[in-house]
């Protein structure tokens, strides 16, 4: 039986990856991507998100446009750190053809809203970039909180942040978001570096995509290398780079592949930790308990997961 997926990137390299795994995992049906800023502006990532669909074989895809900017802000500009990571594209610097379609006319908040009324238990949510969507869906309708799940990638409860000492570079992006979504009630399962930064992609295994003589396999190779030079100066002591969005998608096929300690999480919002994912005080003896944070991840089958299903679309 396959589950309805709603993927919510800032594409960004490693959401173009989450896209892949969720169109080679026979388990899920995507049904839609909507759009954030992040790694870029959001009309940027529209336009990422189409191209790779049509690179990718799944021009049938719609795309949705998200919230510009954060909660409390009034615009947005992408950081300069954003930049050297991801390109100035998002994408590596990587040129693939411009899709010829449009995004839908539907914004993405209407459209979670709208789906997560209509197929419940049997959609799952998958957001990668700041959760700017997601509470806005939450003010848009209470019964979103309620009844959606979702798997996030963000947040760092065990280990440092990778924007400071405690914040990661999703939840710095709209704390305010982030918290809203986390003291909701929503089913939510946070993917934080605690496990994303254990999971690692080398240039062997791009090489592996580039050697399928496809224009999709040598297009993902090409962004990814890009990708793991950037970290070869940001984090030269892991010997790759992390994968932190495709883990969030894997988990919502196959949650056996993180340890998950349910607690239910906040986000400071004010002071120096800012930005910081913890648990909530108010509510540490709650009887129930909605978040799970992950906490420890089966690298090796996850990578060798990653490669088979990103493979079966490449080819």
């Amino acid at each position: 039986m396959t589950r309805k997926i709603i993927l919510d990137l800032d594409t960004g390299v490693d959401d173009a990856l989450a896209l892949a795994y969720a169109l080679g995992s026979p388990e899920l049906d995507l049904i839609g991507v909507t759009c954030t800023y992040g790694n870029v502006l959001v009309e940027q990532g529209a336009a990422n998100d189409l191209a790779l669909l049509d690179l990718l074989g799944h021009g049938e895809v719609p795309v949705f446009l998200g919230e510009p900017h954060a909660r409390a802000k009034d615009s947005f500009e992408v950081l300069d750190i954003s930049a050297f990571i991801h390109g100035k594209n998002g994408i590596g610097e990587v040129e693939i053809p411009a899709s010829t379609r449009e995004v839908s006319e539907r914004g993405a908040v209407d459209f979670l809203v709208e789906s997560v009324r209509e197929h419940g238990e049997d959609l799952v949510i998958v957001a990668t970039g700041p959760m700017t969507n997601l509470a806005a869906a939450i003010d848009r309708d209470p019964e979103f909180a309620r009844n959606a799940h979702i798997v996030i990638m963000g947040g760092a409860l065990t280990v440092p942040g990778n924007v400071n000492a405690w914040t990661e570079a999703n939840i710095s992006q709209d704390p305010e978001a982030a918290d809203v979504l986390l003291r909701s009630g929503a089913d939510v399962t946070m993917i934080g570096l605690d496990v994303t930064l254990q999971t690692l992609l080398t240039y062997e295994e791009t090489a592996r995509w580039r050697a399928l003589g496809t224009e999709a396999g040598a297009a993902l190779a090409d962004i990814m290398d890009y990708y793991i030079k950037a970290y070869e100066t940001t984090a030269p002591y892991l010997g790759g780079c992390g994968l932190h969005d495709p883990l969030a998608v894997a988990v919502a096929v196959d949650p056996s592949l993180v340890t998950l300690l349910p607690i239910n999480l906040k986000v400071d919002l004010e002071g120096p930790t800012r930005g910081r994912t913890i648990g909530d005080e108010q509510r540490l003896n709650a009887a129930e308990r909605t978040a799970r944070a992950a906490v420890a991840v089966d690298a090796p089958r996850f990578v060798r997961e990653l490669m088979e299903r990103i493979g079966s679309v490449l080819r």
